[in-house]
Order: structure tokens, then C-alpha cells, then sequence
């Protein structure tokens, strides 16, 4: 009798850290999903910026309509694939193996940072045309 309660001391302690364990690979799935959709809103403060630059672009004056035009669509380009990206976007249900949830997270963050480098790229080069231009017209 006395090694009952013993008994079921082990059996809880051995037990717990299946129970840690899966909770910590809850938070894993949390911190992926949590860390892409960061990401998703540092791009979305930016989506701004897209429309500014390509309606400045669009007013300036320059003597290469070609890049202009250029610069115009890699800034749509970038905000297309940022709304392709939120419309493809579906968080899995909590009952879709944990697996398959970090696996989808991972991709979405491939994804998003695919979108990312997009933004970056278009905003640099928008910004870089929009002072060159701003600059010969000035003097």
C-alpha cells in the first residue's frame, strides 16, 4: 500500500516531460506563425511607401519614360505579391498535425521573405530614380 502513491509519483514524473514536450512544440508552431506574420506587418507599414513613390515617379518629369515605366511596375509587382500572398494566406486549424503546421509556417515564411526582397528591391530602386531624376531636373 505505501508503494501505490510511490508508484504514481514515477508514473506522473515520467510522464511530465511528454507533456513539456508538447507544449513546447505548441509555442514552436506559435513563434513560426508569429515571426512570419511580424514579418507580414513590417511589409504592410511599407505599403504606404509603394504608393507614394509610384505616384511621385508618375509626376516626375524625366527624360526616360522607359525607366520610369519600369519602376512603376516593379512597385506594383511588389504590392501584387503582397496581395497574393495575404489572399493564399490560411492559418491551419489547430487539429492539423503539429508537423504539418510548422511545415506550412516554414513555407509561408519562404513566402514572405520572397516578398520581402520584392519590396526591398522596388523601393531602393524607386527611390534611387526619384532622387536622380529630382536632381538633374533641379539643375
Amino acid at each position: 500500500m505505501k508503494k501505490l502513491p510511490y508508484l504514481l509519483l514515477v508514473l506522473l514524473l515520467a510522464s511530465l516531460p511528454a507533456c513539456l514536450s508538447l507544449q513546447s512544440d505548441e509555442q514552436k508552431a506559435e513563434a513560426a506563425e508569429k515571426a512570419m506574420l511580424a514579418r507580414h506587418d513590417e511589409l504592410m507599414a511599407q505599403m504606404d511607401q509603394l504608393t507614394i513613390l509610384r505616384q511621385q515617379i508618375q509626376k516626375t518629369p524625366g527624360p526616360d519614360t522607359v525607366a520610369a515605366g519600369r519602376r512603376r511596375r516593379t512597385l506594383l509587382s511588389a504590392d501584387a505579391a503582397m496581395m497574393d500572398w495575404m489572399h493564399r494566406y490560411h492559418k491551419p486549424a489547430d487539429t492539423v498535425a503539429l508537423d504539418q503546421r510548422l511545415s506550412y509556417f516554414a513555407s509561408q515564411q519562404k513566402k514572405i521573405d520572397s516578398v520581402a526582397g520584392l519590396f526591398r528591391t522596388s523601393l531602393d530602386s524607386a527611390r534611387l530614380f526619384v532622387q536622380t531624376v529630382g536632381t538633374t531636373s533641379t539643375q
